[in-house]
């Protein structure tokens, strides 16, 4: 792969996956603390410092080996997990589930704000490509970890939403998974089964929805 375009595509990737990772994180403290867990206040993980979250391999390293590895085709990463006590929670059963929400919730606020920012660059005649290839970038970004975060599968997002929604019995059943979880969820996405059978439909459903939601902004810019 070239290395020039190796150099442009991390540039204007960078500050969308700064801005997405960080506010996913942070949202996921501000949340617990509303509902009761002070741990991740207690250290330090409440921030829009994006220091704060960068895991120095899962967020840098991985995703820009795979990038060269894979010319592109397949990206992975993570960043630090904030921490999260359940059992400090108010009612943890039911917070779970909002503090859960809360990372790609986030992340779906970002991907219309993206949007609205790529709306707003084309009709004041803005022409610059890097600007607007980062709001695309912002906009998929931003798509993907709305997504990925949202399988219903413990660790990630979905997987403590469900648990939070089922039966005790079955949650209990369901949260057993969560120390291998991660693995098979890594399994399926090298396998493509999370991209084809959950990502591209629930991010094409997302996308349409925004433009949906923008169709208003559309008419008085356009």
């Amino acid at each position: 792969m070239d290395f020039a375009q190796i150099i442009q595509t991390v540039a204007v990737y960078a500050i969308p996956v700064l801005f997405a990772i960080t506010v996913h994180e942070a949202a996921h403290g501000y949340a617990a603390r509303h509902y009761g867990d002070r741990t991740a206040e207690m250290m330090g993980r409440i921030t829009l410092n994006p220091i704060k979250h960068i895991d120095p391999f899962g967020t840098i390293l991985m995703p820009l080996l795979l990038y060269v590895a894979t010319s592109g085709a397949f990206l992975f990463g993570y960043a630090k997990p904030v921490p999260v006590n359940f059992s400090r929670l108010r009612n943890p059963k039911r917070d779970m589930i909002w503090v859960a929400l809360a990372g790609p919730g986030a992340n779906l606020v970002q991907a219309v704000a993206w949007t609205v920012l790529l709306y707003v660059l084309v009709a004041t005649g803005v022409t610059e490509d890097f600007f607007t290839r980062m709001c695309e970038a912002g906009l998929l970004v931003n798509l993907v970890m709305f997504a990925f975060n949202l399988f219903p599968l413990p660790p990630l997002d979905g997987g403590r939403i469900l648990v939070g929604v089922l039966p005790w019995k079955q949650a209990s059943m369901l949260s057993r998974v969560e120390p291998w979880g991660f693995f098979v969820v890594m399994a399926l996405a090298i396998t493509g089964v999370v991209s084809t059978l959950w990502m591209r439909p629930l991010m094409m459903l997302t996308s349409e929805a925004i433009e949906l939601l923008l169709t208003p902004l559309r008419l008085i810019l356009f």
